[in-house]
């Protein structure tokens, strides 16, 4: 679980950070378009991030 966690706080950064740029670059420049990426990309990471931990354990 802390192992999770640690990499949630990196795979959250980059997975919201991609989505963010994917819907600047789409265009959408406008504020709910942003935070909805954003929030996907952080609810997206925790599935990712408990994977990986699985698979370094």
């Amino acid at each position: 679980m802390r192992l999770m966690m640690v990499l949630y706080s990196m795979i959250a950064t980059a997975m919201a950070g991609t989505g963010v740029i994917a819907v600047l670059s789409a265009g959408y420049v406008t504020l709910w378009p942003i935070v909805i990426a954003a929030a996907a990309g952080a609810v997206l990471a925790f599935p990712v991030s408990w994977a990986v931990a699985r698979q370094i354990d």
